[in-house]
């Protein structure tokens, strides 16, 4: 009887763009592709210190962390915000720290331990 339920509840929910798998592997393919030619452009606008071969290599790194995602709904999602992402940064409306956050920290750690933070300077 349960199963029954959730599996109507399954039934009503509709996608928002693609209806198979295919489909929405194929819009994250085209997306890749799209921030894959824009990055050279972007490291020359906002005038980043990293190279091209940098960027795309960060590119690569944010799709892949995605890639166990199956859902197709979350995936059609993930899309629309890549999508407007790329529009903002291809636009220009973002600023250079915006571009820069997607590189992670580049404050190094404060050491925790005695040894480092001797090693270190520190108290």
């Amino acid at each position: 009887m349960a199963s029954k339920i959730v599996h109507q509840g399954v039934k009503q929910v509709k996608p928002i763009l693609s209806t198979t798998k295919d489909e929405a592997r194929r819009r994250v393919l085209n997306l890749y592709k799209a921030w894959y030619r824009q990055v050279p452009y972007i490291v020359k606008d906002y005038d980043v210190p990293i190279t091209v071969p940098q960027c795309r290599d960060q590119l690569r790194e944010l799709f892949i962390k995605n890639k166990n995602v199956t859902d197709i709904r979350v995936i059609d999602r993930l899309v629309i915000q890549g999508q407007m992402d790329l529009v903002e940064t291809a636009q220009i409306w973002k600023q250079k720290t915006h571009v820069m956050k997607f590189f992670g920290d580049t404050v190094n750690k404060k050491p925790a331990d005695f040894l480092s933070k001797f090693y270190d300077g520190h108290e």
